[in-house]
């Protein structure tokens, strides 16, 4: 049905950017909020950064400044564009967003299956 593909993750060093992207597919009759979480070994899962259908954005302390959620809502898209990334930033990057599926009356909650970021110092 409602699926979150998330893409762009990989190998960089310190000081260098990475563009994220999720997409989400199947029958979707609307989508709400958007965001991105991270989880980086023997650490909990936080928030990054999040973003309503209306472009209202949310971000975590340690990453503001340096990281820019965006959307595409046409296309069910959302983005993170990570500049000035250090060792720190280095988890496994999920997507998460608020859909009502089609024939559905409620919204529901997914996650992506999350997308690696590593930086090197």
């Amino acid at each position: 049905q409602v699926q979150l593909v998330e893409s762009g993750g990989g190998l960089v060093q310190a000081g260098g950017s990475l563009r994220l992207s999720c997409a989400a597919s199947g029958s979707i009759f609307s989508i709400n909020a958007m965001g991105w979480y991270r989880q980086a070994p023997g650490k909990q899962r936080e928030l990054v950064a999040t973003i309503r259908s209306g472009g209202e954005t949310n971000y975590a302390d340690s990453v503001k400044g340096r990281f820019t959620i965006s959307r595409a809502n046409a296309e069910n898209t959302v983005y993170l564009q990570m500049n000035s990334l250090k060792p720190e930033d280095t988890a496994v990057y999920y997507c998460n967003a608020d859909v009502k599926p089609a024939r559905y009356s409620n919204y529901y909650n997914y996650w992506g299956q999350g997308t690696q970021v590593t930086v090197s110092s």
